[in-house]
């Protein structure tokens, strides 16, 4: 105690904190040890004296925190995650439904959109940015030949040039770029196609071209497009700065 006596400030309560766990530490750990044998030796049952040592432990970390009660040794332990029972859930939606009858209230944009921009990487955000500007997408699925197109094979799917269009830095992890805003519901894979023209510029790129060698003797490419959804567009007009040049691809003349 000498020691805190001759710091100050911060580093005192460090100190003082770390005494005050340390002794606790030590001293539950003989007692409760000791208590364990005890209960042994009068007959106690495994389960009985599991229990008492669960709580003798939750008692500790009770007193190291300095913490008065077991409902904020929880919230500490387990993040301050509480799940909500079944009535709970129902009086939110209960509120929600009041909220939108209520023409008094106005909601300026969805709430999600901040969970959002916490989920996605800055090269996805380049890539909302060019399809909000340049619209659809190519992309190229690669396929082996068969008869008839009778078990055919997808050797590659989407396949394209977005990533080099958006100016991403890891144009190696677009596929996972474009999953991941599909998985957000900020975009969608279609099978609508686009100028037949854009496809030929995606086909002659060298990951096209490997894709077709691997699918051997007279390889096939499937058309389709990637594009913003509703929900994503009304996501990029609220959340990027679609009008600054300096962030992401610049429109398509």
């Amino acid at each position: 105690m000498g020691l805190i006596d001759g710091v100050s400030g911060l580093a005192k309560v460090a100190a003082a904190g770390w005494w005050r766990a340390t002794t606790v530490v030590v001293e539950t750990t003989v007692n409760t040890s000791t208590k364990i044998v005890k209960s042994a030796l009068n007959g106690a049952s495994p389960t009985q004296i599991m229990d008492e040592t669960a709580t003798e432990l939750r008692a500790v970390a009770q007193r190291s925190l300095g913490l008065d009660d077991d409902a904020h040794v929880d919230a500490h332990l387990h993040g301050h995650h509480k799940s909500c029972s079944e009535q709970e859930l129902r009086a939110r939606g209960a509120a929600l439904l009041q909220r939108s009858a209520d023409i008094r209230h106005t909601d300026d944009m969805h709430p999600a959109y901040e969970r959002i921009l916490e989920e996605i990487a800055p090269d996805e955000a380049r890539i909302l940015k060019l399809l909000a500007l340049n619209g659809a997408q190519p992309t190229v699925d690669v396929r082996t030949t068969r008869p008839f197109g009778v078990g055919s094979e997808l050797v590659a799917e989407r396949l394209s040039m977005i990533g080099e269009e958006a100016g991403c830095r890891y144009v190696d992890r677009t596929s996972a770029y474009l999953n991941n805003l599909f998985r957000l519901g900020l975009l969608w894979f279609s099978k609508e196609k686009v100028e037949p023209s854009r496809y030929q510029v995606v086909e002659v790129q060298p990951v096209v071209v490997e894709a077709m060698k691997r699918a051997g003797r007279s390889p096939s490419t499937v058309h389709r497009s990637v594009h913003l959804t509703p929900f994503g567009m009304d996501f990029c007009k609220t959340c990027l700065p679609l009008d600054s040049p300096g962030y992401g691809p610049a429109p398509r003349a």
